[in-house]
């Protein structure tokens, strides 16, 4: 893991550097590309209809994450909450939820990772011209499962660092230069980072896959660009739009709070806009993205006659071996958390 995480942390410097503002198509073209990528992407999907099962699966799977991760929030009382926002200083009761994140944002990575992969698997079946079936795709993905997986769980754990930094905050000491600064390397490693996962699919290793993912950055800066301006601008409308929905859900949310725990209800309640609009995103947004991409990795492969390797033989992969582990750990704070001490170190105020 450490390796691999050296080589994605390499290659989000690389990005970042290769990274031209000016060289950046007009949002204009960036949305006349997409409207191309529509184009091939919806008759892929009609013919490959599994592809469409594939995100109705990730909506499932974030919001089975967010359920589970909201639940930590039920178990903080309200004093605490209240004397969190006396004090600027820390408690355990932070380090308790940072930890209880990361293993939510893991446990959603592994099946939202290989999910996104089987569309990506289903789009390089197509092109050899084999049938797609839900069968194949998984014994492709299942392959390269743990590089999937590591790389799933990093990229969720930077978007959720990125939308909790966008958030507008009470107390933000974070300088706007930072703050833009900070976006600019994010959007330039999901630019970058979009021949990655295609190049895991079709049986490269992790540290060529960062070199093909750094290759096209390079070789078709502006079709990437394009293809990432395009959905990262459809990705924020819809966060702009979940946002406002938020607030005209506000007077509801607050008629329903508890007296025992307000931060839990709201949390629970503001779920409702967000997955409304990932609904949109990942059904209708998400698989034309993930397709184009591999589509634009598709002709670097041909470019540079990079042989494709699609396993055709089903072989067990640890990942769910280590994936039942984490779910057994999640189960057990679930089941445990007060024989481990856990409701009684967030229980303890904010100083």
């Amino acid at each position: 893991m450490s390796e691999m995480e050296r080589a994605l942390k390499q290659l989000k410097k690389d990005a970042y550097n290769e990274y031209k503002i000016e060289d950046k198509p007009t949002s204009r073209e960036a949305m006349s590309y997409f409207r191309r990528c529509i184009v091939y992407s919806s008759k892929l999907i009609f013919k490959e209809k599994e592809i469409i099962t594939f995100a109705i699966l990730q909506l499932v799977c974030i919001g089975l994450g967010y359920y589970i991760w909201v639940q930590m929030l039920d178990w903080i009382p309200k004093e605490v909450w209240e004397s969190a926002r006396k004090t600027d200083r820390g408690s355990i009761a932070d380090i308790i939820l940072l930890l209880w994140s990361i293993l939510c944002v893991g446990l959603t990575a592994y099946p939202l990772g290989l999910l996104t992969a089987c569309m990506g698997a289903a789009h390089f079946l197509h092109e050899n011209g084999e049938e797609s079936t839900i069968a194949k795709c998984f014994i492709i993905v299942l392959q390269r499962a743990w590089p999937i997986w590591i790389f799933s769980w990093i990229d969720g754990w930077w978007t959720v660092d990125r939308i909790l930094e966008r958030l507008p905050k009470k107390r933000d000491r974070v300088p706007l230069s930072q703050k833009l600064i900070n976006e600019a390397i994010y959007q330039a490693w999901k630019t970058a980072s979009l021949g990655f996962l295609p190049a895991l699919i079709i049986g490269r290793g992790v540290i060529d896959s960062c070199k093909d993912s750094l290759g096209i950055l390079k070789t078709h800066f502006k079709t990437i660009c394009q293809l990432r301006m395009a959905y990262s601008s459809i990705c924020w409308f819809l966060g702009i739009g979940s946002y406002v929905g938020a607030i005209f859900m506000a007077p509801y949310i607050f008629s329903h709070m508890s007296n025992d725990n307000d931060m839990y209800t709201f949390y629970a309640f503001i779920g409702i806009p967000i997955l409304i609009s990932l609904f949109v995103i990942l059904v209708f947004f998400r698989p034309i993205y993930i397709l184009s991409a591999c589509s634009i990795y598709s002709n670097y492969v041909r470019e540079n006659n990079i042989p494709v390797k699609l396993p055709t033989v089903s072989k067990f992969s640890s990942t769910i071996v280590a994936f039942g582990v984490l779910a057994i750990i999640i189960c057990t704070v679930f089941l445990y958390k007060d024989t481990l001490g856990i409701t009684y170190l967030l229980s303890i105020p904010y100083k």
